[in-house]
């Protein structure tokens, strides 16, 4: 097991992990840029060390100061969190140069998957279904008009090495396909420094499922269940849930077996997200995300299982501590992202919380790295906190979620709660009968 674990991240994850650090008697190093001098991960560090001032570009995505981090610490292994450096394959691959184990998965696996049209080739051999679309990048319009002719229009353009909604425009006709496609590029170069793209075909009610797995770098490997991550503004996440209303137990194992499978053939190590678009029963790979995710509570409150912490245990080089037959899914999951952001223009909201009072109680639980007093710099994320609720079914999970909403009181910067507030009582999210595009159309309805 490891001495000494650098956290390199910051906010809710950070705390996150520290948490699980501790419970195994590993030490902590928190790092922080001059922004983030009286956040909550670096109080409770058993060290902390500044790297930079606030652009993430001089702080958390600075590698040579992680590492010298590291080197001053005398840390023996780096959890990246989310974001920032966590789907970096150089950085994986800096630290194993130096003697420091990335929490993670190898280099090798984390290049494979962050390159769309890579990822898709390698889902595809094995044996994970995939969206109908180009294969590989698209250089022209004429090539993009041939492929987008044969599907059939809507089409997606997306960015190879996109994420977040970035470099993703919608053709529906074939006039509109000269406009997404030099949009999309530079969207994707703007964003990502590669404005290499490819097509898809665009899906029109999907649902956005995504499996969870693990495996020990060994060739053992499991899925633990789905998360259903539909409700989405600009491709954004805002609200995910376990299991799924769109799936029963039937189809739940056969993809779940299906990404298990894979990840068994590649020896995959460590946390992992198999993100596909659900429509008329059938399951369309996406991407993987090789890394932990927001949302990763969810599945923890349904299967008991704690994944920072085997996270932890499989880097170190522990095998897998559970086969497939050993997770049992009880009961029903929800996690709402808590945003510093107005609730209907989503602006950011940074500032001081003047007053801040989460909820609590049973199957109910608050991950969040901010505390009454404490100010939220302009320059990252918006994200503040995830509540998470977990009941016996989801009748109970919406009504508990209902009760938890209406005691978490944060003053002094506008939140996205009274935005939850509002869509938990809606019917279509009562009954689960809601995809990707919904919530932007309730939204363009309101006043």
């Amino acid at each position: 097991m490891f001495d000494k674990v650098l956290i390199a991240n910051r906010g809710e994850i950070a705390l996150r992990i520290q948490r699980a650090c501790k419970e195994l008697g590993i030490a902590t190093v928190a790092v922080h840029s001059t922004a983030d001098a009286d956040a909550m991960h670096v109080r409770l560090a058993d060290e902390s060390v500044c790297i930079g001032s606030p652009p993430a570009s001089d702080s958390y995505l600075n590698i040579p100061r992680l590492l010298a981090a590291c080197e001053i610490t005398g840390a023996d292994a780096v959890h990246p969190g989310y974001g920032f450096l966590s789907e970096n394959a150089r950085f994986a691959e800096i630290l194993e140069e130096h003697s420091i184990t990335f929490i993670g998965p190898t280099s090798e696996h984390i290049r494979i998957m962050g390159d769309k049209i890579t990822a898709k080739e390698t889902a595809k051999k094995l044996g994970i279904p995939v969206v109908p679309g180009s294969d590989g990048e698209v250089t022209s319009e004429a090539q993009a008009l041939k492929i987008a002719k044969e599907m059939g229009f809507p089409v997606l353009i997306k960015a190879t090495a996109g994420g977040g909604g970035r470099g993703m425009k919608v053709a529906h006709t074939a006039a509109d396909l000269g406009l997404a496609l030099s949009t999309a590029r530079s969207e994707a170069k703007a964003a990502f420094g590669n404005d290499s793209v490819y097509v898809e075909k665009y899906l029109q009610k999907p649902r956005h499922i995504e499996i969870q797995v693990f495996g020990d770098g060994k060739g053992n490997a499991v899925h633990l269940g789905e998360r259903d991550c539909s409700l989405q503004r600009r491709h954004q996440k805002i609200l995910e849930e376990s299991p799924s209303p769109a799936l029963n137990a039937a189809s739940r194992q056969k993809i779940g077996e299906v990404v298990a499978n894979a990840m068994r053939k590649i020896k995959y190590r460590g946390a992992g997200t198999v993100e596909f678009l659900f429509e008329d029963g059938e399951f369309y790979f996406i991407e993987m995300n090789t890394r932990l995710q927001v949302e990763h509570p969810v599945t923890e409150a349904v299967t008991g299982i704690d994944l920072v912490l085997e996270q932890i245990r499989v880097a170190s080089g522990g095998n897998l501590a559970f086969k497939q037959e050993d997770i049992t899914f009880s009961g029903h999951a929800i996690e709402c992202r808590i945003n510093a952001e107005n609730p209907r223009t989503f602006r950011p909201s940074p500032g001081q919380i003047t007053y801040w009072h989460p909820p609590g109680g049973l199957g109910v639980r608050v991950d969040s790295g901010v505390y009454q007093g404490y100010r939220i710099p302009p320059f990252y994320d918006s994200l503040i906190g995830k509540l998470i609720v977990h009941g016996k079914n989801r009748n109970e999970c919406l009504m508990r979620l209902r009760r938890a909403l209406s005691e978490f009181v944060i003053d002094g910067i506008e939140t996205t709660i009274p935005l939850f507030n509002e869509l938990i009582r809606q019917p279509d999210i009562a009954n689960g009968l809601y995809d990707i595009h919904w919530l932007e159309k309730y939204l363009g309805k309101q006043p």
